[in-house]
């Protein structure tokens, strides 16, 4: 299972069916799950965490320590769960004590050819990152997130869950969940109803996610104008109050 030109350092803990491809090197204080496969010519440094049916493609690094000049060789952390696809190329680096000190990876998550994940990053689950996307340090992405490619995001921001960012976009602000957003800088252009249809979104839940919508980016509102109207509103599905809550958290303020 692992290929003899291979090195896997002695204290790193593998599952005994994990894959190993030729010419990879596994450091120390790493460990990966059953049911993993790990292509030729791939770097993983730990301290690191991989969980089952990690598959990662040739020459990619993972684990490695992050690119913070302030960081001084501290011991920091990288943890994804389970069914993670790295391809081609992909560097994700571990955290910095400035910060949690570990960069945290949920599961069933692809990261395409050359994608970039910053040090402290958070990730959600079931994200696509398309080819090239870069996120800087500290960045939050929420789950069912869809990063097309070349997508840059700029360091402490985040993307709420079940947002979309179109090819080439440069993110700068905060992106509230379910929104689609574009462009240099990156800009709202609605919700992503397509991808929220697709995940079985009801007809009144996108109904009141429109309205929602609307009331947040049509009406010439300031920001907590129009959250207190959000409010006074009684009856509304969980997923606006999962827009609202992701509007209220934004430090960077909001992607318009």
């Amino acid at each position: 299972m692992i290929h003899p030109s291979a090195i896997v350092d002695p204290a790193a803990r593998l599952a005994d069916d994990v894959e190993v491809g030729p010419f990879t090197v596994i450091g120390a204080d790493v460990e990966i799950g059953a049911g993993s496969r790990i292509g030729p010519h791939v770097v993983i440094k730990g301290p690191t965490r991989l969980g089952q049916r990690t598959r990662i493609f040739q020459f990619a690094s993972v684990g490695e320590d992050c690119q913070d000049k302030k960081y001084a060789g501290e011991p920091t952390r990288l943890e994804m769960g389970d069914d993670n696809v790295i391809r081609e190329g992909a560097t994700l680096h571990r955290g910095t004590v400035q910060d949690r000190g570990v960069t945290t990876i949920g599961s069933r998550n692809l990261f395409m050819a050359y994608t970039h994940v910053g040090h402290d990053c958070v990730i959600g689950d079931d994200c696509i990152l398309a080819n090239q996307v870069t996120l800087g340090g500290h960045v939050k992405i929420g789950n069912f997130v869809i990063l097309g490619g070349l997508v840059a995001v700029h360091q402490f921001c985040y993307v709420g869950e079940h947002a979309m960012c179109g090819g080439g976009s440069i993110v700068t602000k905060d992106v509230p969940a379910y929104l689609m957003v574009n462009g240099h800088p990156a800009q709202a252009h609605g919700l992503n109803l397509v991808g929220l249809k697709r995940r079985g979104f009801s007809r009144e839940t996108l109904h009141a996610l429109t309205d929602a919508y609307r009331i947040v980016y049509r009406q010439g509102l300031t920001l907590e104008q129009a959250l207190d109207q959000l409010d006074e509103r009684e009856s509304r599905p969980p997923e606006v109050d999962t827009f609202m809550a992701s509007l209220k958290a934004s430090t960077r303020g909001i992607t318009r």
